[in-house]
């Protein structure tokens, strides 16, 4: 990769291994990691690489670290549960809400236009900077490495296996992904309650600092806030 790692630039990237608790020898592998396509499109010319082939390297080691853990550690759950246990603990928004909670996105290299349009938060682009991460230590460090990141990375959704808990929770994932902004709230409020009381259904909007994101529809008023949350996190994903 014919890119130049500067003073700064270098202690960014010591930063962040330092966040990740990686030692990394290989710092170009970090630097390229973290090179959006749009930033390597307004560079042409300069011999740099974006970050798309190390994260279809990292959502492969990532898919096998799960995939291995779950086999092994759950030897009662079928395939169809291993599947639907994976699924949701390397979902998007699962993968997204880590890389903000190590403020990833400060050391994103965007082009402009995604600089303007709050590509340092977007959902795809940070979970997409995760996995090519993953692809970077495991090229430095090998699969062992990788493994240990990835499953410390994510221990928290992995116990929620161990209390069959391991359906999405929205939820907690719009949480995540909002909370590096010390000033966002999320609210949950009611639009409307229909039907009798034994077959009721709930309408709940989700607004993020007062701005309408999502609204579900449930049975209960915990369905109805999932649903909302959802599609707050489509949104979030789709406008960014």
């Amino acid at each position: 990769m014919n890119t130049k790692i500067d003073r700064q630039r270098h202690s960014a990237l010591m930063d962040l291994c330092e966040r990740l608790g990686v030692n990394i020898a290989n710092l170009e592998l970090l630097h390229q990691a973290l090179i959006h396509t749009s930033f390597a499109n307004e560079t042409k010319g300069a011999g740099v690489i974006h970050n798309e082939r190390l994260e279809f390297l990292g959502d492969a080691v990532l898919d096998l670290v799960i995939s291995e853990y779950l086999f092994k550690h759950f030897p009662h759950l079928p395939e169809g549960e291993l599947t639907k246990a994976r699924a949701a603990i390397v979902c998007e928004a699962t993968i997204a809400s880590r890389a903000a909670a190590l403020n990833i996105g400060q050391y994103l290299l965007l082009g402009k236009g995604e600089l303007v349009s709050g590509g340092r938060e977007r959902i795809s682009i940070l979970a997409d900077s995760f996995e090519a991460i993953i692809g970077a230590i495991y090229l430095d460090g090998g699969f062992a490495v990788a493994s240990a990141f990835v499953l410390k990375q994510l221990k928290n959704h992995l116990a929620l296996v161990e209390t069959g808990d391991y359906v999405k929770d929205y939820k907690t994932l719009l949480q995540e992904v909002v909370q590096r902004n010390n000033d966002s709230r999320i609210v949950y409020e009611i639009i409307a309650e229909r039907g009798p009381d034994h077959d009721k259904i709930f309408e709940i909007a989700v607004l993020i600092n007062a701005k309408q994101f999502g609204i579900g529809l449930g049975k209960s008023k915990k369905e109805a806030e999932q649903q909302a949350a959802k599609q707050a996190l489509s949104k979030l994903n789709s406008s960014n």
